[in-house]
């Protein structure tokens, strides 16, 4: 029997995106999710919209679990991330995003390199398919594991920070696209971060800090899934894989304002010393 993995996913103000992701997640090859969504969505909150309740009532009845949460007040997206992560109880937890499409076997696929390597993070960056053809060769770096997937430390203006260009626009699909006659599984490769669709082990999130910097921040900020990203990196280790299974909607943000980018402005944790195994450790 597949052990339960809980999908996470904020939303606001995007029914009709979230209905698409959320048909998504009831198509997926990994039979057992439980998903929560934390709607914090102007008026009644676009879970009670007719395309969202279709949606919900069609996962349910194959067999998805689903909680839904209204949260009128906003204290900004990493509190909001700190909510979702508060009602994880699976060994395993999937942030989506409400504007992304997954391949139907992407949970099992993300699911799988996490257990094989133990590290605290895998993602799958999402595609932006207005951008085909639109070839961008000095941001189509990509540099694989080779070995097993480690701890890096990841700064702003650091070397390894460029690593996020790949996943601007359709950069990663057109590298896949040139690899695939090579990809026989799964290859994992280095990031920066990966913004939309990302598994983690929940326990070393929850070890590595979680989003409690939310209090460390006004609420309008960015880049809270950056911080808790490489703060996990820095201590478990991550990776992106390729083929991606995710497709980004490409729709405007709804997080408007950016002056105050959380990598920027908050530090690095200390690694955790609270007994929670590294990768292959």
């Amino acid at each position: 029997m597949s052990e339960t993995i809980d999908v996470l996913i904020p939303t606001r103000n995007r029914p009709a995106a979230l209905a698409v992701t959320l048909t998504a997640l009831g198509a997926q090859t990994w039979p057992a999710l439980r998903i929560v969504l934390a709607d914090q969505s102007d008026d009644e909150g676009a879970c009670a919209r007719g395309e969202v309740q279709a949606v919900l009532r069609y996962l349910r009845a194959r067999g998805r679990s689903v909680d839904t949460f209204l949260r009128a007040r906003r204290r900004g997206m990493a509190e909001q991330r700190a909510f979702l992560l508060a009602q994880a109880r699976a060994a395993c937890c999937l942030f989506v995003d409400d504007d992304v499409i997954l391949e139907p076997d992407l949970v099992a696929r993300l699911h799988a390199v996490i257990s094989a390597e133990r590290c605290g993070l895998v993602g799958s960056a999402s595609h932006g398919l207005s951008y085909l053809g639109q070839l961008r060769p000095m941001q189509e770096a990509i540099e694989f594991w080779d070995g097993p997937v480690m701890p890096e430390t990841i700064r702003p203006g650091s070397p390894a920070w460029a690593r996020h260009h790949l996943h601007s626009a359709a950069n990663l699909f057109h590298v896949q696209s040139r690899l695939k006659h090579e990809r026989a599984a799964t290859r994992r490769y280095k990031i920066a971060w990966v913004g939309g669709c990302v598994m983690f082990d929940t326990a070393k999130l929850r070890a590595a800090g979680g989003f409690d910097f939310w209090r460390e921040l006004p609420a309008q900020h960015c880049g809270e899934d950056v911080l808790a990203q490489q703060r996990v990196m820095a201590c478990y280790g991550g990776c992106a894989i390729l083929p991606s299974g995710a497709y980004h909607m490409e729709l405007p943000t709804t997080i408007t304002a950016r002056a105050i980018d959380a990598p920027y402005v908050l530090p690095l944790a200390d690694p955790p010393a609270d007994g929670v195994p590294g990768p292959h450790g």
